[in-house]
């Protein structure tokens, strides 16, 4: 089977927002429809982890560090499932990929969100005595 193809990820600054999609163009419209679709995130060091999961009736389901920010949606007629990202936090910044819930799809190459901290790097004051 061929794998989705993720896009939309990119580097923002804290609070802002992005809008991922996942193209399943290899799956025909009778096995899309039906099937259970999940947002999936990897940050560097950690294992992939869903995010974010639509099934096919558009119930949806969040993880609670996501929860009030994401939205996830599916186009059943383009075979696509989006990701409204919004109000981003560092702590988001991952690889985001998307496959059925049952990961029965091999892995794309993920698309890479980036967010930035409003905070600068700082500069250290030293007073001796």
């Amino acid at each position: 089977q061929r794998r989705p193809v993720e896009s939309g990820g990119g580097m923002v600054q804290a609070g802002g927002s992005l809008r991922l999609s996942c193209a399943a163009s290899g799956m025909i419209t009778s096995t899309f429809n039906p099937t259970d679709w999940g947002w999936y995130s990897q940050a560097p060091g950690n294992q992939r982890k869903l995010v974010a999961s639509i099934d096919a009736t558009r119930n949806t389901n969040y993880a609670d560090s996501v929860k009030g920010r994401f939205t996830i949606s599916r186009d059943n007629a383009h075979k696509k499932v989006y990701l409204q990202m919004n109000s981003l936090k560092p702590e988001d910044t991952a690889v985001y990929y998307c496959n059925t819930l049952k990961e029965s799809l091999p892995w794309g190459q993920g698309t890479q969100v980036t967010v930035s901290s409003p905070w600068g790097q700082g500069t250290q004051v030293t007073v001796s005595p």
